[in-house]
Order: C-alpha cells, then sequence, then structure tokens
C-alpha cells in the first residue's frame, strides 16, 4: 500500500504539519525532531507526492521541453545544458518528442501544459501561427531553444544563423571558389532553413558571384539527403568545386557521396557546414564547420526560463550566441 504523510506522521510520533515542515526544508523544526522525522520516512520508504504539493503550492518544479526529433544529435548536448541548469535551480525536466511535425509540436505542448509544468521549452524548427496561438494562451513562461519566431515575440535563445553561413560560404570564396553549391534544409523556417540559405546568398552576392538555383538542393537535415543532393551536383555539366551544406549530417553525406565517384576531399570538391556535432570530427577528412555553441544554447536557455518563472529581472529576451568557424581538413584552397 501507498505509504501517506499520516503513517509518517505516526511511526516518528509528530503531526501531519511537521513532516510536512521537514519534508519541504522548513526552518523551524528542531534538529532531533527532523532527524526522527527522516528515520521514518527511510523505514517506510515515503515518498511525497509531487502532484499533491504541486496543487497545494501551484509549482510543479517541473519545466516541459519540445525536442524535435530525439536521434538527432544535437538534440543531447543541448537537453545536457538544460537539464544542467535545471538540476541547479532544482527543477525537474520532461523531454517529449515531437517528431518535426507540427501536429505532434502542437499536441506535445498541450499534454505539457496540462501537466501543469512551470515553465516551456520548445525546440522545434518552423514556428506558426498555431505554435504562437499555443505559446500565447500558456499561463507560464515559454522560452524557444535554438529557434526564434519571425516576429520575436517569444523569448528565445539561438545563434545567427545567416551570418554564420555567410561566414562558412565567405571561407569557400577567400579560398578561391566560385562554383559553390548549397543543400539547404527547408526554406519554409524562417530562423534557420531559410536564413542559412540567406547567408549562403547573401556572400556569393558579396563576392559578385551568380546564384544559380540549380546550385541548390533542400535536404531533410539527414545523412541521406546529403548523399543524394551530392548525387545530384555530380550529374551536372559543371559540378561545383564546393559544397556548403546546411547541416554537418548532409555534409558527411555529401562527402561519402563525392568519395564513392572515386573523387577527393578536399582535393577535388570542398565541403563545410554549419552544426559542429561529434561526428564533425570523426570523419574523414575531418569536416570544417561552424559550431553553434549546443550546450551554452541550452544552459542559457533554461537560465532564462528560470527568470521568467520566478518572476526575476530580465534585460533581454532575444538572445544571440556567438559562433565560430572551426577550421579541419574539407576545405582547400583551388
Amino acid at each position: 500500500m501507498t505509504v501517506t504523510i499520516y503513517d509518517v506522521a505516526r511511526e516518528a510520533g509528530v503531526s501531519m504539519a511537521t513532516v510536512s515542515r521537514v519534508v519541504n526544508n522548513n526552518p523551524n523544526v528542531k534538529p532531533q525532531t527532523r532527524k526522527k522525522v527522516f528515520e521514518a520516512i527511510e523505514r517506510l520508504g515515503y515518498r511525497p507526492n509531487a502532484v499533491a504539493r504541486g496543487l497545494a503550492s501551484k509549482k510543479t518544479t517541473t519545466v516541459g521541453v519540445v525536442i524535435p526529433d530525439i536521434s538527432d544529435s544535437i538534440v543531447a548536448e543541448v537537453a545536457r545544458g538544460i537539464e544542467d541548469i535545471a538540476n541547479m535551480y532544482h527543477y525537474n525536466i520532461i523531454l517529449s518528442n515531437a517528431d518535426k511535425k507540427k501536429d505532434k509540436e502542437i499536441r506535445v505542448i498541450n499534454t505539457l501544459l496540462e501537466k501543469q509544468v512551470d515553465g516551456l521549452l520548445f525546440m522545434g524548427g518552423v514556428i506558426t501561427d498555431e505554435h504562437l496561438d499555443a505559446f500565447r494562451t500558456s499561463s507560464v513562461p515559454v522560452v524557444l531553444c535554438g529557434t526564434t519566431d519571425e516576429g520575436k515575440l517569444i523569448p528565445s535563445v539561438t545563434i545567427d544563423h545567416e551570418q554564420a553561413a555567410y561566414d562558412a560560404v565567405k571561407l569557400l570564396i577567400d579560398q578561391g571558389h566560385k562554383k559553390i553549391a548549397m543543400i539547404s534544409v527547408t526554406l519554409k523556417d524562417p530562423a534557420t532553413g531559410y536564413a542559412r540559405y540567406q547567408g549562403y546568398k547573401r556572400a556569393l552576392e558579396d563576392a559578385g558571384l551568380t546564384l544559380d538555383e540549380q546550385d541548390v538542393r533542400i535536404g531533410n537535415y539527414r545523412y541521406e539527403s546529403g548523399m543524394e543532393a551530392m548525387g545530384y551536383f555530380l550529374e551536372q555539366p559543371e559540378r561545383p568545386t564546393a559544397v556548403f551544406a546546411a547541416t554537418d549530417e548532409m555534409a558527411i553525406g555529401a562527402i561519402h557521396t563525392i568519395q564513392d565517384h572515386g573523387l577527393r576531399v578536399p582535393e577535388d570538391i570542398s565541403v563545410i557546414s554549419i552544426d559542429n556535432i561529434r561526428m564533425a570530427s570523426m570523419v574523414r577528412p575531418q569536416l570544417t564547420t561552424v559550431a553553434q555553441p549546443m550546450y551554452d544554447i541550452g544552459a542559457v536557455s533554461m537560465r532564462l526560463l528560470t527568470k521568467l518563472m520566478n518572476k526575476e529581472q530580465i534585460d533581454q529576451t532575444q538572445i544571440l550566441l556567438p559562433h565560430d568557424v572551426i577550421k579541419r581538413n574539407s576545405v582547400a584552397q583551388v
């Protein structure tokens, strides 16, 4: 049978109010009494009812985290940053996978809010009107993690994705490349996909290079789509001398397709991307990429959320963290 606070009180010979004060770390309990209560709790195996405590205090010390794809290597490092700060401020987190599907994202958001979480972190991609409606009607604070909405209405922590892409493509241009293809992700996502495409386009324009739409293929973030896009580029009459991939995973797919066709990276075709996942340094040649501070994005997002939940003073709600170009072995001069 479930052990209740009444059972602990009877075992320790104290009132239920005293047990409640001990469980909630109220300092107004004598050390000897506190010791008796903890001994009773240990003997009986009592576990405080977090739901009941949450109903009483109107706080559950729980944060809901919506993640786009649990198999995405980026998610793990961002989630670690979230969890470390959550633990520091005594919050538990509930991770909910949404499979990058809008309907499931909305459903997961509403489910977490129904569970009376104290705050919500959203790590998804495209922020639609339906998302904004769910966020606006939320009774608890919401922070966007690694993305932002087009109108900058919801607090967010991310990087400047357009500038990150610009820096990647400019590195290729500085190495003498003029025929630069892009493996993009959906352009329907203004915060990341379209922003990275815009960075690619702006870098070409600033260098006086013409953007050929045949040099842009849309992938789905994954390795296989990088292979497929690269296969398309290699079939063209004039193949690119360099490829900018919007994600590391697609870039690795591109590298392997180049090698499967008997060509070399970077001697025949250079490859660069964005993210800096662990696999970027494991692939051969090692991948040159623009690093997102993924752990910091998670940690800063969680800290911003704790400030909102506790109504602390906040200087800014739209936070851009710095990115960094990591030069390895996949880019060569032409």
